[in-house]
């Protein structure tokens, strides 16, 4: 596996593991619709949760939050509207962001969550 493909791994593990200590119960992860795709599928309260996780080596010079553009949440949405569809699940659907910061050998440093971080365009 690349390397980003693993500190990919290490962060979306990081960052449910986080979210479960939150009180969110994850359902899925890596969860594909067709071409689409949603790094994290969540409940927390009444609500699904669909989470973009970004993971960085702590140094990079960016924190990630660089790589969250229009398109990527017009295409989180999207992913988020065929999963629901897709599974006819009656839930309000709620985005969240995920920065992970890792140092070079992979440990975690810091977590940043952002909670409703968007809603969807109209």
């Amino acid at each position: 596996m690349a390397r980003h493909n693993t500190l990919g791994k290490i962060g979306e593990d990081a960052a449910c593991s986080y979210l479960a200590a939150k009180g969110y119960a994850i359902m899925e992860r890596n969860a594909r619709v067709g071409h689409l795709e949603i790094d994290i599928v969540a409940m927390v309260g009444p609500r699904l949760v669909c989470a973009e996780v970004k993971t960085r080596t702590a140094g990079a010079g960016f924190s990630g939050i660089e790589g969250i553009t229009k398109a990527k949440i017009k295409s989180l949405v999207r992913a988020a509207d065929a999963y629901v569809k897709s599974r006819n699940l009656p839930f309000e659907v709620q985005f969240d962001i995920l920065l992970v910061s890792a140092n070079d050998d992979g440990d975690i440093i810091e977590i940043e969550h952002i909670p409703d971080a968007f809603y969807p365009p109209f």
